[in-house]
């Protein structure tokens, strides 16, 4: 009685497994790079300042995340705010895949020790950057890639 039950259980999930399978097949797409989008608003008489600070610190925390992998590319975009609550700067970072945020803070906190020598002085200068701009929001966006 048990081995015609396991039989059949048997059979039904490879059926199951080969149905998945073709479902992921008959996809025209792959999961591609994930791009962090940050919507930034300078204040008043800081832009110059804070494209100075991209333009060093950050610059130097995106090589060394590129040089280990984690990130693929950065882009910072200037944007002409149609309101007050526009921004006027838009950074994006993009990584390879969903997988490297897994453990992100402990690779991250290696390579900010390494450029800004460490995590609590990066943190005290983050907290000094709120004079220069205003973090409007982000969003997390994945690209499909066709097959």
């Amino acid at each position: 009685m048990k081995y015609p039950l396991l039989v059949l259980l048997f059979g039904a999930s490879m059926v199951l497994s080969a149905t998945v399978v073709s479902a992921k097949e008959d996809r025209p797409y792959t999961d591609g790079p994930v791009t962090d989008f940050t919507y930034i608003r300078t204040k008043p008489g800081m832009f110059d300042e804070y494209m100075k600070w991209l333009a060093t610190v950050a610059k130097q925390l995106v090589d060394e995340e590129k040089k280990t992998g984690i990130v693929l590319d950065a882009k910072v975009y200037t944007v002409e705010p149609r309101r007050p609550s526009d921004p006027d700067v838009i950074l994006s970072i993009t990584y390879p895949n969903m997988a490297v945020f897994d453990g992100l803070d402990d690779r991250l906190d290696a390579i900010t020790e390494k450029v800004e020598g460490s995590v609590k002085k990066a943190n005290d200068a983050m907290i000094g950057r709120e004079k220069l701009r205003e973090v409007l929001g982000s969003e997390l966006v994945r690209e499909v890639v066709f097959k």
